[in-house]
Formats: structure tokens, sequence, C-alpha cells
């Protein structure tokens, strides 16, 4: 393949894996006008964002099948065909029922572009261009979650909601039209499509309800405090017995859904690891970071979405650079560095305050952005490295689905961490307050003459209620350190497992060809 085409083809598939990136995130931003736009409660608003997750979780598995069964090149313009229609119906629905009918129409869609986009890639570009190959395929998956919530707060803000879904169109269009023009089915997966297999209905019905079941309880699980609600437990269990059924149904199985013998490679398995570890920490950084900044630093939806913006620059530098890196330096070196340098990033957080400055918080999301930026592609680059051709399409599902439950259960940690030790701090902090303590009356004594000059009066009440509001403040940053430390150790665990995966030596490609 000539340079002119391989790079067609790489913005051909990045087209549609920042599409579904970006839907992932979008939404969040917009959520509050959706809710009163079509007249919904917010449990009711929020099924729009769980059903597509649940479905992009649901398919993404199918993906490798899928490709083998009907062509990787029909099977990912269905999808982007599917994803664009459905953008137009979800914004165009007139209730809640519809939106969320039409968001698992484009979770059904989204979910394999990100895996076939990236089993391209990795035939398109030759040997010595890998993580070129990879940093591009990164730009998408991590660029995507940063940009979203900004793009969707500056449409919101500017235009409205429904125009979060309308500009999918266009760009899915020009997918497709590029798709039709320089998108190919290599010779080996041609062969296999031709191939009649048994369907593994047993698996595909295990998978669904074990996946669906696991996204519905991460989403979920804190709003309706884990383990004490009904629903959540029953749903854990349920997932829980579905996928370790479909792990024994697939072993035994000559057709499997998913080849899970993929995870025999020490590597993959490995980087699986890593990538849990790391996006677990991202996903954290990416709610907690504007929560912080709009809960106690007053900021508005679209400051905070933009206080992510550097960490993109950061990313998008370290990843061009990187690219190149990891064909003339031992890629487990640089993604040893990237680790430490993310890991270092949440460790700078820990030092964040109620007068802490925009530039600060810049700062730290472009040394984030570099972390990741040098870990993603060589981490992509390792974990590929003796896969085969042939299983490159079930490889990358499977890569693509164990991304999104890190993604979704880093969230979910996130969060829960954060109520929890906020309950804690609030407890350990009204024990001390005394009003027979020093440090309580000083704090009254400055409050006093400041009320009475903003309202003319300072009622004990009142004071004390101003003391309790900075109270709940401090256990709030409290809380907010405490998420930030606990993202720094997870990340930084990952360190050691760098050296359990295969070094590539000099001269040999990452990826075999054949």
């Amino acid at each position: 393949m000539n340079p002119v085409n391989k790079w067609i083809v790489a913005l051909t598939v990045i087209l549609p894996t920042l599409l579904e990136v970006l839907d992932i995130s979008v939404v969040n931003v917009a959520l509050d006008h959706i809710r009163g736009s079509l007249s919904a409660g917010v449990d009711e608003a929020t099924w729009s964002i769980t059903a597509y997750l649940v479905a992009n979780a649901v398919i993404i598995p199918l993906t490798g099948w899928l490709s083998r069964l009907i062509g990787r090149k029909r099977y990912l313009t269905a999808s982007v065909i599917l994803f664009t229609i459905s953008s137009f119906l979800c914004g165009s629905s007139k209730s809640i029922e519809a939106l969320v009918f039409f968001r698992i129409l484009q979770g059904i869609a989204g979910g394999g572009l990100q895996p076939l986009s990236q089993a391209i890639l990795l035939e398109a570009f030759p040997p010595a261009e890998y993580g070129i190959a990879m940093a591009v395929f990164g730009i998408g998956v991590m660029v995507g979650p940063i940009a979203g919530p900004v793009l969707g707060g500056w449409i919101t803000d500017n235009w409205s909601w429904p125009w979060i879904f309308y500009i999918n169109i266009p760009i899915g269009v020009l997918s497709v039209f590029l798709m039709n023009l320089f998108i190919q089915d290599p010779p080996y997966l041609k062969k296999l499509s031709g191939l009649k297999e048994k369907i593994d209905y047993l698996g595909i019905a295990l998978i669904v309800v074990g996946i669906g079941c696991l996204q519905v309880v991460l989403d979920h699980g804190q709003r309706e405090d884990w383990f004490s609600s009904n629903l959540i437990t029953t749903l854990t269990i349920l997932s829980v017995a579905s996928l370790v059924l479909f792990i024994m149904v697939e072993f035994k199985t000559r057709d499997p859904i998913v080849n899970l013998r993929v995870f025999r490679d020490r590597s993959f398995t490995t980087g699986i690891i890593i990538q849990a570890c790391a996006f677990s920490m991202f996903m954290g950084s990416l709610i907690m970071l504007p929560l912080f900044l709009q809960q106690l630093m007053g900021y508005n939806a679209l400051l905070a979405g933009l206080s992510l913006m550097p960490g993109g620059i950061g990313m998008l530098v370290a990843m061009a650079v990187v690219g190149k890196l990891v064909e003339k330096v031992n890629p487990k070196l640089v993604l040893g560095t990237g680790i430490c340098v993310a890991a270092y990033s949440m460790y700078m957080m820990i030092s964040i305050n109620l007068y802490i400055d925009y530039e600060t918080v810049a700062w730290t999301r472009v040394v984030m952005g570099l972390g990741m930026g040098m870990l993603v592609v060589p981490l992509l680059s390792l974990s590929f490295a003796s896969i085969e051709n042939e299983d490159i399409g079930n490889a990358t599902s499977v890569f693509a689905l164990m991304r999104n439950i890190s993604l979704s259960s880093g969230a979910a940690l996130m969060i829960t961490l954060f109520s929890r030790r906020t309950q804690f701090h609030q407890s350990r902090l009204s024990e001390a307050l005394n009003p027979f303590d020093p440090r309580f009356q000083l704090a009254v004594q400055k409050i006093v003459p400041l009320m009475q000059v903003k309202t003319g009066t300072a009622s004990d009440l009142m004071v004390h209620g101003v003391v309790y509001q900075q109270l709940v403040r401090e256990a709030a940053l409290a809380s907010f350190v405490d998420t930030f430390f606990v993202s720094a150790i997870m990340v930084i665990c990952a360190l050691p497992l760098v050296f359990l995966m295969k070094r590539l030596k000099d001269g040999v490609s990452p990826l075999p060809i054949h």
C-alpha cells in the first residue's frame, strides 16, 4: 500500500472512531437540557446514557464474529450508516422513551467502530510504521473523551441539544463515502467469510446478558446505593453467572463467538490489565476534576470542560513523538515512563486547595496528557505484538470491550469513593465543630461583621449555617484529594506488569504479516 493510500485509510477509519468515542461523553453535559425539553425526570434522562453504553458494550465482543460472518467492510459500512440514521432520529426525538430507543440503536451501531478501525489500521500500515498507526488510533480514542464535554457544552449553549446528534450526520456520510472507495477486506478474511460457521446462540445469549447487566450495575450502582438495592444485587448475580457460563461454553465450542484463547498470549493479557489500571484512573480524572471545579471553584460546565483541553494537547504532542520513538527505543521503556508520568500527574492533584488557579489545573492536565500519550502507543504495540492477522479482529474486539469496562469501572469506583469519603470527612470534621472551641469562636468573629455588611443582620443560625457550608466544602476537598491519591496508586501498580510483556526484537515487526 503506497503512502497516500495508507493515510487515506487512516483518515477513513479514524472518523467513525471519533464519532463513537465522542458520543459516549458528549451527551453528559446536555442531560439537563434534554430532561427539560422532553419533560423527563433525572433517572429517566440518565437512561439515555445507560442505554447507549449497554448496547455499545454488548456488541463489541461480537465484532470479530460479525466481521467473519458478513465481511469487515460490509459490517463497518452498515454500522456507520445505522449510526448516522439513529443520530438523526435521536435529535428528532419528541419523548424520552423514543430517545432511549434510538440511543440503543446508536449504541448497537457504534459498538463495532473502535475494534474494526483498529484492526484495519493494523493491516494498512507497514511494520516499520506500526507505532504511527497506533498513535493515530490513540488520538481518536483518547482525545474524544476530552473534547466531548467541551463540544457538547458549546453546542448546547449556542444551538440546542439535538445538534449534538445532528453533527454526526455529515461526518457519517463522509465516512461511508471514503469507506466505499478505500477500504477492502483482506484475502484471509474473505476466505473466513465464505466458510459456514455454526452460530453459537448460547454464547451470544450469555454474553448479551452478562455484559448488559454488568454495564447497568456499573452505571447505576452508586445511584442505587449498590447492594442495598435489590435491582443491583439481582443484576450482579445474573452478570457473574452469565459470564462464568459464557467462559465455560466458549472454551468447548468449535466456532465460538469470542475466541478466549487469545488470553493465552502473555503480552495481550498483561496489556489488558495495564489498560484497566490506566484507563480507570484516566476516566476517574475526567469525571472528578470537572466536578471539583464546578462544585468548589464555581466554574460553569463549559469552563470545567475547557480545563481538560490542555490534556488533549499534551496527548497529541506525546503521541506524535512516541509514534516514531517506539521504532527506535524499547517500547517497554516508553510504556514504563508513561505510567510514571501519568501517576505523577495524579499525585500533583493531591496538593489542590480551594484557591488553586486555572494555570495550575491546566499544567496537571498537560502532564496527564503527556503520560497517557506515552502510555497508549507502546501499550497497543506490545499487546498485539504476537497476535496473528487472522486473530486480529477477535483480539481488537476483546481489547475494546475491556477498555470500555475499565472506563465504566473507573467512573463507578471514583464516584463511589468520593461519596463515601465525603461522608467520612463530614463526620470527622463535625466532631470538631464545637461552639466552645477557640477556632470555632474565631471563625464566628470573622463571619459576623462580613454578614452584617452583606445582609444587615447576623443571627446565630445564619452564622452557623455559613460555618457548616465551609465544613462541607472542606470535606469535599479532602474527598477529592483521596480520590486523586487512589488514582495515582492504581496506575503506578501497573508498572511491574511492564516486565511481563514480551520485548520486541530489533528488526522484527511488531505485527506479523502473512
